[in-house]
């Protein structure tokens, strides 16, 4: 019979196990319900791979990502090991004909969303199955005080009740004590065995930089530190204006986020695995799954939303034990936009029902209703209409998601999208001959870039509110921008794939307004108020310049851990013998620098001298109070003439 260590080296080709994979391992093998913290990159796929083959029947795994459920079963048939993800691609002939295969063809995997398995016919189908282990990965989203809260993890006991005698393992790679414990009441554990391995690497060293020029100071860490690296930024416009920014400075990188085709993402993908090019801009729908061992530096341009988030995104870098960086580089104008970003997004109980109000007036629902039909929902398209703040709105619905008010398949629709087809020569001949129609394509020119070489994702939504405010007229909606969208096809100016539907919206309770909304209101204000205090102890840790970073990030997750790494940016400054501040000193030395170059900035001026950085900030102040230096529009420094 074969044994653990035989299929890691048959299969994964590994030696040996690193710790504690092997003692999760047999843990699950002696039948043991495991909670399992590993830090990213740790392995934690294998500790319920691995039993799950060498005991009879399939092992089922929860997983909140369809990407990251494709990415391992991908890599578990290369290895020739049978295992299917049933996704929402499956129709019901489809999921028949799965269920035959897996009971009857010697599967060893299937993988499901927790939304998935809520279905009766699921899980009549799960009950004449032989299962041999029950692993729920990513397992923090089953609990509340989690930064990935999802309500449907909560219902993932169900697969306990089906099969009482299966063991339980669940897997997580960023939780607090608090977490943990919600983790083992919510999937009911009982004789719980718990691994817990340090979160922080030491290979990795973690660096909190304050600069006034974001884009310079990653222009030059960038050309500095070579190697494939991950830059996070907050939104999906900037993830391509960053990339775009490094490529003209001769930065070869390329960009990622969730409103990108399918196919784009693929490419974006393939072309930093296979490191054309090298770097990844990207926000954080980008990393989950993704298996890369020589990331050497992680960057993040805007404040991540919780320190979990943070450790998770860090933790792609150096999985191959080799030195990596983990930089966050930030100033006053970047906490600013991370709060005001954050508050606009707080969706209090009295704003949630406004939001339930219309939104049963949309579909002309009265009160005391049950209305079960599934409806077609346009965020964009329901905001414009009652005038609401699009990202408040999201939270709303969001909050009716989790307390099972509605539910939205978001994965219903595509989204529309066009290419253009025509020179810019001939484009603007047809803009002069076509005024009505200018308007529109100088919107699109300035908001999707593009259009020219590959087809673009589009809002149709979006357009209709630029063009009411760029032509003056009355309110237009998505159905006016779309006829022009078709005028422009049939010209054969564009390709216009127009997106052919919207999510799918079910409501699951009757209408009554008062009555919904005071049972969630105690529960909306919770959620605020763990969304708050997760965001202002990340912004704690940011500017926290005197406790090392690693006992930090140790303490917030419950790890007794007071030795001082001696790599992060707090212990390096420590280190440094303190230079005495002579300003005269300094400025003779910043003013030989413009020698060289008319118009520097002050990172380019910090990174060329030897002297402490607050004391290189103090002196620029004092030469720009004595007219010596000027700030320019761009913000660099020029000597005034």
């Amino acid at each position: 019979m074969k044994s653990a260590i035989d299929l890691l080296q048959k299969y994964w080709k590994h030696p040996d196990f690193r710790e504690p994979q092997n003692e999760i391992i047999e843990a699950v093998l002696n039948n043991s319900n495991v909670l399992a913290l590993l830090p990213t990159g740790a392995g934690k796929s294998l500790c319920f791979q691995i039993p799950a083959m060498l005991k009879p029947g399939v092992c089922i795994v929860i997983s909140p990502l369809i990407a990251l459920m494709e990415d391992q079963v991908d890599n578990l048939q290369k290895k020739g090991i049978k295992a299917i993800a049933l996704t929402s691609k499956y129709n019901l002939d489809q999921t028949i004909q799965a269920f035959d295969n897996i009971q009857f063809g010697n599967y060893k995997f299937l993988y499901l969303s927790p939304e998935k398995l809520q279905s009766e016919f699921i899980q009549e189908k799960i009950k004449q199955l032989q299962v041999n282990l029950i692993a729920v990965d990513e397992a923090h989203c089953i609990s509340q005080w989690g930064h990935d809260f999802r309500p449907a993890y909560l219902k993932i006991h169900i697969l306990k009740d089906i099969h009482p005698n299966t063991n339980i393992i669940a897997l997580t790679a960023s939780a607090t004590s608090l977490v943990l414990d919600d983790i083992i009441d919510q999937l009911q554990l009982k004789k719980v065995q718990a691994f817990k391995k340090p979160l922080l690497r030491k290979n990795l060293e973690i660096k909190i930089v304050t600069t006034e020029d974001i884009y310079e100071s990653l222009k030059l860490f960038l050309k500095q530190n070579k190697g494939p690296s991950i830059i996070y930024t907050g939104t999906r416009k900037n993830s391509v204006q960053i990339s775009s920014y490094l490529n003209r400075n001769g930065l070869k990188s390329t960009y990622y986020h969730g409103g990108m085709f399918y196919e784009q993402k693929i490419k974006h993908q393939n072309d930093w695995m296979k490191e054309k090019a090298p770097i990844m801009v990207a926000t954080n729908a980008f990393g989950m799954g993704i298996d890369k061992s020589n990331v050497r530096s992680i960057i993040h341009v805007n404040l991540p939303n919780s320190i979990e988030n943070y450790m998770q995104e860090i933790g792609r870098a150096g999985r191959d034990g080799s030195r990596s960086v983990s930089i966050l580089l930030y100033n006053n104008g970047t906490i600013d936009e991370s709060q005001n970003y954050l508050f606009k997004s707080i969706a209090d109980p009295q704003f949630c029902k406004e939001i339930y109000i219309k939104l049963n007036e949309n579909y002309q629902i009265a009160n005391g209703e049950f209305f079960q039909k599934k409806v077609l929902f346009n965020l964009q398209e329901f905001c414009n209409k009652y005038n609401f703040p699009t990202l408040r709105t999201f939270s709303a619905m969001h909050f009716f998601e989790l307390e099972n008010i509605i539910d939205i398949n978001q994965n219903y629709g595509k989204k529309s999208s066009l290419k253009i087809i025509v020179s810019n020569r001939y484009l603007f001949d047809y803009e002069k001959r076509n005024p009505k129609l200018e308007e529109l394509l100088k919107i699109i020119l300035r908001n999707y870039g593009g259009t020219f070489e590959q087809f673009i994702p589009i809002n149709e939504s979006f357009i209709a509110n630029k063009l009411t405010v760029n032509i003056q007229q009355d309110k237009l909606d998505k159905h006016y921008v779309i006829a022009l969208l078709k005028k422009l096809h049939y010209d054969k100016i564009i390709l216009y794939n127009e997106a052919t539907n919207d999510s799918e919206l079910q409501f699951l309770v009757p209408r009554e307004d008062n009555f919904v909304i005071h049972s969630i209101a105690n529960n909306i204000k919770f959620r605020n108020k763990i969304k708050l205090e997760k965001a202002q102890k990340l912004i704690e840790f940011v500017q926290n310049n005197h406790v090392c970073r690693n006992i930090q990030l140790s303490h917030y997750f419950g790890e007794k851990n007071n030795l001082k790494c001696g790599n992060c940016d707090v212990c390096i400054n420590e280190d440094k013998p303190q230079i005495k501040a002579d300003h005269q000193k300094i400025a003779s030395k910043i003013l030989l620098l413009f020698h060289e170059k008319k118009q520097l900035s002050v990172n380019e001026i910090i990174e060329q001298l030897l002297f402490d950085k607050n004391f290189i900030i103090k002196t620029l102040h004092l030469l720009i109070e004595k007219n010596t230096l000027r700030l320019t529009s761009q913000y660099k420094f020029e000597k005034v003439k």
